[in-house]
C-alpha cells in the first residue's frame, strides 16, 4: 500500500480492511454508507462544460475477460483522474452513495473500486447483488 495516502474515511476504511484490522463485512457496510465517485460519459454539446444535459447518465464500465460488466467507481474524484485519461468523454462524474447507484442502475454488474490503485477492490456481480440486498434491509 505504498504510495497511497488515504484522503477520506472510505479510503481509511479500505486500507484497514486490506490490513485486516476491520472485517470484510464491516467494510462492506461502511462502503454502502459512503459516497463514491462514478465517472459519467459527457455528451458533446454546445452547453456548459461538465453539465449533464441528458436525463440518463452513462457510467463508465469495462468488460472482464469473461465478458462480465464492471462498473468503475472511485473513493474520490481525484483517484479517477489518471484512469479516465484512457476513456475520453468520462472526465465528468457524480458523487453519490452506492445505494443510489443500485436504485438507479440495478445490480447486474460487478464493481471495481479504485482500479489501477494499490488500494482498491473488485466485487463480482453476485457479491454486488448481495451487497445491494443487505443495503436495502439495513
Amino acid at each position: 500500500m505504498e504510495n497511497f495516502e488515504p484522503r477520506n474515511d472510505l479510503e481509511q476504511d479500505l486500507v484497514r480492511a486490506q490490513e485486516g484490522t476491520i472485517s470484510g463485512e464491516e467494510f462492506m457496510q461502511k462502503l454502502l454508507e459512503s459516497q463514491v465517485y462514478m465517472p459519467i460519459l459527457e455528451e458533446s454539446s454546445h452547453g456548459i462544460s461538465n453539465f449533464q444535459t441528458s436525463q440518463t447518465a452513462k457510467p463508465l464500465s469495462i468488460a472482464s475477460d469473461s465478458g462480465e460488466e464492471f462498473l468503475i467507481i472511485f473513493s474520490s474524484p481525484e483517484r479517477a483522474i489518471n484512469f479516465v485519461k484512457d476513456h475520453p468523454g468520462y472526465e465528468g462524474g457524480l458523487l453519490t452513495e452506492l445505494t443510489w447507484i443500485f436504485e438507479k442502475i440495478g445490480v447486474g454488474f460487478g464493481i471495481s473500486l479504485n482500479p489501477d490503485w494499490p488500494v482498491g477492490l473488485d466485487l463480482e456481480p453476485e457479491m454486488v447483488k448481495q451487497l445491494a440486498q443487505s443495503g436495502h434491509t439495513a
